[in-house]
This record gives structure tokens, sequence and C-alpha cells, in this order.
């Protein structure tokens, strides 16, 4: 019968709702086979099975086979009822074949995870390395902070009114002292006259003479020669760096002044303009002292001289208010303390050796020729362990300000030179050898001392483990270093100082017993050693506590054994 299109619509809707009816018709056959074989294996044994029916060729997974209605089964097409070991071994095949439609790599899985696993504990290290820099850092920063802000308690030289005093009084000293002493004579009691042309006091060749001076030593210093040291830990963490080559230098001026008197330059300027390039170098140390300070006011706390921070402009100018002021890898006050000046001596000594050679029929006088080559001596030792200097109170606890500036560059080329212009001036003929070569056994005795205390000083401070220093006795202290308290440190506290003055006095007896201002070096240096001694005794104390005192009553002399 055909069909017509509302019938047509009705038949393609049809098939879904059978679908459904034929479906829970199927579970409801299903259930009632499996309650019927419940029942009949409780009571009597199972019946032998059936011969299966072939299976479908598409069956859809997870469901079961279509089956026919009851009415329309004949005998022989009935199911069996199914038992329920079959029923179980249905279930995890079913489920076995959905897995492996979606197959996993499981080699993959397990290497994200170890790589996961490796990723997370290098976050966990990384964090907490950053945690344990940061606090370290915080905690450096901190103590940095504490010692920028502390002050300078002790006042030396009188405070405020004492540095200013000495600021007038120095250069004065230095003017008056070269005065006193000329070819006419030679003492303090009388009052120099003072000349009253400027021009005695102001030369602008004598001005450019010493500028050339200082930019000559400081290309030197700069040149990539000799070996760079490391000097002490700082406050504020980490150590400079120092360029050695002092001894280079000495030769490379010596080598100069020689070049000089091969063709015949007049060298003898120097000492026709002694007190122009003094006043010169006097300017120039103001100059940089003003200079030195206007910087340390804009430089870190943290940077500041443990002895010039008083917070009083006066005391700190002359005390120097910055440790280590540097010009880029340049440390302004290493150069000074050992380039200009102490070389400026040596080329002070020849000059004055060389002019006396000319004027005494090219022969060298005995007493000057004597004090000059100890002298000479003197400063290329100094210049030869050079960084032996980097331990010095100079270096590590006072500043650079007026007091080191005005001494390296005027006080120590014009005033240590006193022996050699007054033998130049006034020359002693009547001193026999025998007294000279005793006074040169003397400076070998105080040479001896000096240079034999140094080293052993610089050597245990390099290595505390030396064999050869194993004999030595210390004293432990809570800053981790020892004292000595055996060797040449057991015969007094500055041995070092008691071979200085031996030297000095040594230099001094070459000018005779008659007057007494060529004596001023060694009355001097007795005076500055004991002032540093006191110094240092100070700093010391506030350093090392009870163990400095246990160290005064072992050694209880200062500078002379038995004496002082």
């Amino acid at each position: 019968m055909p069909t017509t299109p509302r019938q047509s619509r009705k038949s393609s809707k049809s098939p879904g709702r059978g679908l459904k009816k034929t479906t829970s018709g199927r579970s409801r056959s299903r259930s009632k086979s499996r309650s019927r074989a419940t029942k009949s294996a409780g009571k009597s044994p199972a019946r032998p099975k059936a011969s299966k029916s072939p299976a479908p060729k598409s069956r859809t997974p997870g469901k079961s086979p279509a089956r026919t209605p009851r009415a329309s089964r004949t005998p022989k097409a009935a199911t069996p009822p199914v038992q329920e070991d079959k029923v179980d071994s249905i279930r995890p095949r079913t489920r076995s074949r959905s897995r492996t439609r979606t197959p996993v790599d499981v080699t993959s899985v397990r290497q994200s995870a170890r790589i996961s696993a490796l990723v997370e504990r290098e976050k966990q290290e990384s964090s907490k390395i950053v945690a344990q820099l940061r606090s370290e850092v915080q905690s450096k920063m901190s103590d940095i902070k504490d010692k920028a802000v502390e002050k300078t308690k002790n006042k030396e030289f009188g405070g405020p009114i004492g540095t200013f005093l000495l600021v007038l009084l120095l250069p004065t000293v230095v003017f008056l002292l070269n005065f006193a002493c000329n070819k006419k004579r030679c003492t303090i009691m009388e009052i120099p006259k003072l000349p009253k042309s400027l021009s005695y006091f102001f030369d602008l060749q004598a001005t450019y003479i010493f500028l050339g001076w200082f930019a000559f030593q400081a290309v030197l210093a700069v040149l990539p020669i000799g070996k760079l040291v490391e000097g002490q830990p700082l406050k504020s963490g980490g150590r400079l760096k120092y360029r050695c080559n002092g001894f280079f230098a000495l030769i490379i001026s010596i080598a100069a002044f020689g070049v000089g008197v091969y063709y015949k330059l007049p060298l003898d300027i120097v000492h026709a303009k002694f007190f122009q390039i003094m006043t010169a170098a006097t300017l120039f140390s103001v100059l940089l002292s003003i200079a030195l300070y206007a910087k340390s006011l804009v430089i870190p706390k943290n940077k500041l001289a443990p002895g010039g921070n008083t917070g009083n402009h006066i005391y700190d100018f002359f005390m120097g208010h910055e440790l280590n002021p540097r010009i880029g890898t340049f440390d302004l006050k290493f150069f000074c303390e050992l380039r200009p000046g102490l070389i400026g001596w040596v080329m002070f000594n020849l000059i004055f050796v060389y002019k006396a050679y000319l004027e005494n029929n090219k022969e060298f006088p005995p007493a000057l020729t004597l004090v000059a080559a100890f002298q000479i001596f003197y400063v290329a030792d100094a210049l030869f362990a050079e960084e032996a200097i980097l331990t010095t109170m100079d270096i590590v606890h006072d500043g650079f300000g007026f007091m080191l500036a005005f001494g390296d560059l005027v006080w120590v080329p014009f005033c240590y030179n006193l022996q050699t212009r007054f033998l130049l001036e006034n020359p002693q003929n009547n001193m026999y050898w025998y007294c000279l070569a005793a006074i040169g056994v003397l400076n070998v005795i105080g040479y001896y001392i000096f240079r034999g205390s140094n080293s052993q000083k610089d050597a245990y401070r390099k290595d505390p483990h030396n064999p050869a220093l194993a004999h030595l006795e210390t004293i432990p202290t809570s800053t981790g270093r020892r004292l000595l308290v055996s060797g040449w440190w057991g015969l007094c506290r500055k041995p070092n100082y008691l071979g200085d003055l031996i030297m000095a006095t040594a230099w001094s007896m070459c000018c005779g017993f008659h007057h007494v201002l060529p004596y001023f070096y060694p009355i001097y240096f007795l005076v500055l050693l004991i002032h540093r001694g006191m110094r240092d005794d100070v700093i010391c104390r506030k350093k090392y506590g009870a163990s400095w005192t246990r160290y005064c009553q072992r050694v209880p002399y200062k500078i002379i054994p038995y004496v002082y």
C-alpha cells in the first residue's frame, strides 16, 4: 500500500522508538534468564550446555546481540540460560577493548614526570640559594652601615685647636729650619733674617721643576711594571690592589740623573732654587689637601678614615677624611707616601754630592758622600720592600689629608736632607777615617735591627705556619691574629723604631759635634716615634683587648730595651 507523506514521516521516526522498546525488552529478557539460571543452580545440577548459535557479524561493544521476541521463538532456537561465570568473563573483555582503543606511551609519561620532578627540585634549590645570599647581603650591608656611621671619638694632636695650629706651624718650622742652617751660620740661638724679596720664595721656573718631577713620578707609577699586591681588608669589604714598582722608579730616576750628569745639564739649579721649590711644594700640598677634603664630602660613608671622621672640618682636614682616595686605580696616598718625596730626597742628595764634587776639585768629600750613601741605601731598601708599607698605620688607619700630604711632599724631602745640605755648605774636613768607619758600623747595626725586625714581622704575617718561624712564641687574640712575643719582638714592642733611631743618629754624627741643628732629625724622629707608639698602643688596646694587656706584661719595654 502506498504511503502518504505523513505516514512516511511516522515511519522514519518509528525505528528510534522501536529500538528503545527492543532494547528494554532485551534487558528484561536477560534479567529473567539470569534469575532462572540462579534458581536452577540452587535446586538441581547444571544442565548440559546447549550448542551456541553463530555470532553475529557486527556487534556493538558493550551491548548484547539482538534477539527475537519470545512469541516468535522456536524451541530449537531457544537460548540457554547464561551462567554466572560466563557473565563475569564478558565484563573485563569489554573494558580491555575500550582501553586498547586509546593507547598511552608509558615511556614519554615517565620521562615527563622525571623532568618535572627535576625542574621542581632545581627551583627549590635555587630559591634556597637566593634566600641565603639575600640574607648574607643584608647582614653585610647592615654591618657596613653601622660601621659607616661610626664617628672618631679619640682626638689627637690637641683636637681641632691643636690641628689648626699645626697647619700653620709645620710650614713655618720647615722654612725657619732651613733659613737657620746656611753657609754663614747653623744655630738655633739666633733668629734668622728672612729675605724681603718675594722672588726668593716664589719662582715660576722652580714651580715647573716641582710639577714636572711630580708628573714624572706619576707616569712611572702607572706603568704596568711590577707586581700587583692586595692591601689589608677594608671595613667596607674587599681589598684594594696596589702596583708596587717603586724600586723600578728609583732606578729610572737615578739613571735620569746620570744622563743629566753625562750631558752636563745645569743640575745645580735645584740647589740654587731650593727655597723656591720648597714654596711650590708647600702650596701644592695645601691645594691637594683642600681638593682631597672636598672630594671626601661626596663619597660613601664606608670609605672614610677611622681616624678622621669627627665631623669637625678643621680636624678632619688635617687628619684626612677619606682613607684611600683614588683616581681610577691610581692611589694618591700610596703614591705620595714613597714616590715624589722619598725619591726626591735621594735626588737632592745626589745633586748635593755632585755639586760638592765639582767645587772640591772633582773629589768626593768623605763625610757628605757617606751620609748620602747611607740615606740612599735606606730609601732603596724601603722601595725594594714596598709592599710592607701596606700594613703600616699610615695606610691602614690614617686618612690622606694635610698631615700626610704635607709630610710626604714637603717635610721628608726638605727636612731629611738637612745633614747633606749642611755638609755641602759647611764641609767637615777634620773627620778622621776611623771615626767615619765607626759611624758606618753603627749605621749597619741600626739597619740590621731595622730590617731584621720588619722582615720577621712581614714573614709571619704572610705565612704563620712557615717552618722557619716555628720557634717564635705568640699570644692569640679574639680577631684571629697572634701577637709575637719572642725574637726581635720579644726585646721591645717597636724594635724597628730602635733601628731607625740608631741609623738617624749615625747620619747626624757625620756632621760633627759643634752644631745642634744637624741633630734635628734624630731628635724629631724620637718624638715622632714615641707619639706614634702611643697612638698604636691605643688602637691595639681597643682592637685586641685583654690579649694586648698580656702582651704588654710580657714585653714591657716600648722602644729601647731596659730603658724605655
